[in-house]
């Protein structure tokens, strides 16, 4: 996959990263920490975005859609950019063995390959 990056660490899904809808839970600031501590310095492309996600999970149960929110937050706070300027979004997950957990991503600029014709 070319101009990915790679983070060794487990995917946070929604449901663990917020107590009801206000309070985000100790899990989940330990994880924001965690990210913006590992994240390395990215520059993001103007306008339109497109973001591609690989996330390593151990546990069969994970989503890969609730993987997604609370690591685009993190990403959103540690390079200043709105997600309201992501387009696409293209995810995939994969199996790996406990303790081989890992999120790949990438930035991309957007350009539209649906046409009304």
């Amino acid at each position: 996959m070319k101009d990915m990056t790679t983070i060794d660490v487990k995917a946070l899904s929604s449901n663990r990263a917020w107590q009801g809808r206000r309070f985000k839970t100790p899990e989940y600031k330990a994880y924001e920490e965690e990210f913006l501590y590992k994240l390395p310095p990215l520059k993001i492309p103007e306008g339109r975005i497109e973001m591609h996600y690989l996330f390593g999970l151990s546990s069969k149960l994970n989503d890969v859609d609730n993987c997604i929110k609370s690591f685009q937050d993190v990403l959103q706070k540690k390079y200043g950019f709105d997600d309201r300027r992501i387009f696409r979004i293209i995810a995939e997950k994969i199996e790996v063995n406990k303790g081989q957990e890992f999120i790949t991503f990438s930035f991309l600029p957007y350009s539209s390959t649906i046409t009304d014709d």
